[in-house]
């Protein structure tokens, strides 16, 4: 990993926002070692995105086998301006507004060879132990996973290109044809950009399901989309409503929730395709004979790969307006609060972001 030289001048702002270990974060100085290699850029951040994945780093202090053992900088959606170049470096300039692609693969691997750099097991990924993340002044990247955002795309929504991309890639993988009517299980960050990438691949309707109505209010404004709050109503029985009885061409399962999990097929139409999106915290049980059934083809995704151009491109052309979901901003003074805040999932918000500049 690489960030600020240790001969910085003894004014430069070297605070980070820290997870000292399970329930305990400081904003506090925090130098990193990272050097400027030749196909490197430093990049001065302007807005970070707070993900559910650093939520749950600090409420949970680990997940799965990736468990926080010493002091670690949060944060992985960012956006920010280049402040300098390697030698070797020619699709950036400094002065540049980018986003950042936060997983760097070991270009030999097999995984990345094949094109699926996104599941090299030796991927290095800002905020997962033990690399530190991006909530601080200043960060070195290498310039391939690097993108500079058109003077149309705002700091902001380049900060949301992480996780869109989740979308986007979940949507790739569906394939579904246009006009297909899509189901997103979930109306949380990650399910509303796919919602939005959904509606750019071809929907022709997409349904939403949450506890969460002022989510679901929120849904309900990004195009042609059905809310169905499955506290008071059944997802397969709306979806049927709404279909005719035939079902949803797609299912974006983006809760993680063992529930949906478990009757995952319900509201699928035969030949159809589930997609599933969010990580359960523990184990999931689907039911096998339901798919055999309906001849359901199965896709999962980790992250993304190969989208984040795209997603930029969508942005710029206004394709996609990511605006919307952003329902609060903090400044980096403030960021502990905004940490504290997130980790009652409180009702109605959905991105959350901190601005670095104070």
């Amino acid at each position: 990993m690489s960030a600020l030289p240790k001969d910085l001048s003894a004014g430069e702002d070297r605070r980070a926002l820290v997870l000292e270990a399970k329930d305990r974060l400081s904003l506090r100085d925090f130098a990193v070692d990272e050097t400027l290699g030749p196909r490197d850029v430093r990049i001065a951040i302007h807005t970070v995105g707070i993900c559910g994945s650093d939520v749950h780093y600090y409420t949970h202090g680990a997940i799965g086998p990736f468990v926080v053992k010493e002091p670690m900088i949060l944060g992985h959606e960012a956006s920010g301006t280049v402040t300098e170049i390697g030698s070797e470096v020619t699709t950036l300039q400094v002065g540049d507004r980018a986003c950042m692609e936060p997983g760097i693969p070991d270009p030999m691997s097999q995984a990345t060879r094949l094109g699926m750099y996104n599941l090299d097991p030796a991927v290095r990924f800002w905020a997962t132990p033990p690399i530190h993340g991006v909530l601080r002044k200043s960060v070195v990247h290498p310039e391939a996973f690097t993108f500079k955002l058109p003077d149309a795309v705002s700091f902001a929504a380049g900060a949301m290109v992480e996780p869109l991309a989740v979308g986007v890639h979940a949507v790739t993988k569906a394939r579904a044809a246009p006009g297909h009517v899509a189901v997103v299980i979930g109306a949380g960050p990650i399910g509303l950009v796919t919602v939005l990438a959904a509606l750019a691949g071809g929907a022709a309707r997409v349904i939403v399901s949450d506890i969460d109505d002022g989510k679901l209010e929120l849904a309900a404004k990004l195009g042609a989309v059905t809310p169905v709050n499955v506290a008071r109503e059944a997802l397969a029985d709306a979806v049927k409503r709404e279909t005719a009885g035939w079902g949803a061409d797609v299912i974006y399962e983006c809760a993680g929730s063992e529930r949906a999990i478990a009757d995952i097929f319900a509201p699928l139409c035969p030949g159809g395709v589930v997609v599933f999106v969010g990580i359960p915290l523990k184990p999931a049980a689907y039911d096998v004979s339901a798919a055999m059934l309906k001849e359901a083809r199965v896709e999962h995704v980790f992250r993304y790969a190969h989208v984040f151009p795209r997603c930029v491109a969508m942005l710029a052309s206004g394709t996609i307006d990511v605006a919307p979901l952003i329902t609060r901003v903090f400044p980096f003074t403030d960021s502990v609060e905004a940490f504290e805040l997130a980790a009652g999932n409180p009702k109605g918000e959905v991105k959350m972001q901190i601005e670095m500049a104070d």
